[in-house]
This record gives C-alpha cells, sequence and structure tokens, in this order.
C-alpha cells in the first residue's frame, strides 16, 4: 500500500511497502520502499516508527514505483526500522528538500567526490552520468572507510566500466589490490582540459568535504561551480524544529543541496 505524497497535512505519514532489502555491511542496508511520485537526487524522506520516532534520510535510488533508501543502524530509531522486512511497511513522510539538478551536469567536465554514506545521496547523480553521452567527461571519486564498508557494490562496478570511477578506502589488509588514501589524494591528477569551467559535486563528512573543496579550488575549481550537500543537519524536515538552522537558513527547507558560493556561508 501507498498513497504517495496526497496527504493535505504534511505532519501526517503515509504507509510504504518495503518491495526489498539489500544488506551492504552490518550496519548499512537499502529499503526498497514503494512510492509513485516526483522526486530527485538529493532529497530525504522522514521515516518513522510509532513509539520510536522518524529520522531523515536520503534518497539512494529512484525507479519508476519506488525509491531506495539507504539507512545506517545508528540508533533507537534506525534499529527499529532494521527490524522490519520484505513485505512490511515503513511509515514515510516527504519527499523534502531540493535535491541536485542533473541537468546542471549535462554539458562539459563533471566530478563527483563522496565519502562514506554520503554516496548514498549522489548515488543517482553518479547513475545519470554514467549514461550521459559524454560520459568520458565525467569522474567519480568514492572513499569508504574499508573494502568491508563498501556500499553499492554493483553499481561500482557498472560505473567502472562507464564513467572514469576512482575508488578508494582509508585503510586496507594486506595485499589489497585496489587504491589506498583519502579521496583528496586523487583529486589533483584528475586529467581534466578546464578545471575553471568543470563542475564538482561534493558530499560526505564535514572533514572530509572541507578539505576536498581545498584540492579542487587548487585545482581550478570555481566556488560558483561546486555543489554540496549537507543533509546531515536535518531532523523535522518541515522547518519548525530549528535543529538545522544555520543564521536564518533551514537545511531542510532552503537545502540539503547549496551550491557553495552559498553553503561557504554555513558554517558547521
Amino acid at each position: 500500500m501507498n498513497t504517495a505524497v496526497t496527504n493535505a497535512n504534511p505532519y501526517i505519514p503515509f504507509p510504504s511497502e518495503i518491495l526489498d532489502v539489500v544488506k551492504h555491511t552490518q550496519k548499512e542496508y537499502t529499503f526498497r520502499m514503494k512510492f509513485e511520485g516526483e522526486v530527485r537526487p538529493g532529497q530525504f524522506f522522514e521515516v518513522s516508527v510509532p513509539k520510536f520516532g522518524e529520522a531523515p534520510i536520503s534518497v539512494s535510488g529512484i525507479g519508476k514505483d519506488y525509491v531506495d533508501l539507504t539507512i545506517r543502524r545508528v540508533g533507537r530509531v534506525t534499529n527499529e526500522v532494521f527490524e522490519h522486512y520484505k513485505g512490511q511497511s515503513l511509515l514515510l513522510r516527504g519527499p523534502y528538500g531540493n535535491g541536485f539538478d542533473i541537468d546542471l551536469y549535462k554539458e562539459g567536465e563533471t566530478v563527483v567526490v563522496a565519502g562514506g554514506t554520503g554516496v548514498s545521496p549522489v548515488r543517482g547523480v553518479i547513475e545519470a552520468l554514467s549514461t550521459m553521452d559524454n560520459a568520458k567527461d565525467k569522474y567519480a571519486i568514492a572513499g569508504f572507510r574499508s573494502p568491508d564498508d563498501m556500499l553499492f557494490r554493483d553499481d561500482l562496478a557498472r560505473w567502472k566500466d562507464r564513467l572514469n570511477l576512482i575508488l578508494t578506502v582509508d585503510r586496507a589488509p594486506e595485499g589489497y589490490e585496489g587504491n589506498v588514501g583519502l579521496v583528496t589524494k586523487f583529486i589533483a591528477d584528475l586529467p581534466l582540459r578546464d578545471p575553471s569551467s568543470a563542475k564538482a559535486v561534493v558530499v560526505g563528512p564535514p572533514p572530509m568535504m572541507k578539505f576536498t573543496i581545498i584540492e579542487l579550488q587548487k585545482k581550478g575549481f570555481k566556488d560558483e561551480n561546486i555543489t554540496v550537500s549537507y543533509e546531515r543537519k536535518m531532523c523535522c524536515g518541515l522547518g519548525k524544529c530549528g535543529h538545522c538552522r544555520v543564521n536564518s537558513t533551514y537545511i531542510c527547507l532552503d537545502g540539503p543541496v547549496f551550491n557553495y558560493t552559498e553553503g561557504k556561508l554555513l558554517m558547521d
């Protein structure tokens, strides 16, 4: 059962059937939820369980009649979400936020840099880039703590064949043959024709985002060509609780996706 976003009262959640559950790691699963309606990468839903509360979860995949929500088991609400299985239902509100405008990245060179669970909100962006005719001009740098912490392994394998994917881990066991190092390590050597006109998307933990942007700027990227997402600050999704307020900006209402000319003023 799914009522999409037809409730007159935006505070009232609607039931959504769990169509599938995919395990990525011990703590991160993707819940495929039945949903029919307009949604774009970078937006989020409030997922709630009665008596346990609710949590904002970024959209990690979009289909004709579903959305993917990749959830990390980190607290009371998400612990209870993980007790739900295919065929059962969860309560959703949303989608909320502005999301990414894919049209911005159709022309020219684009670099997506994401770390850890930050890959979830840009999964749809990277997927879109991988299907473009000029995919050879598209780059993605995805970093995880270790090989065991990697998300979306099937997607990573497919993206590697379609665009320029750099996959790296912070640490790895002896004998690991992939890249080891922070995502920032690989920015300087990107073979871009014109960094001053290239576009970038950066999502991940605040320290990773800070130093990634510094490296992009060193490379020649302009602030106005960099897009960031600050979804981790959000709580209620409706601008009522004030948890995500920075000065006069409400991340959940005005974002969570921002052009960096504005985003750099939103001090964490």
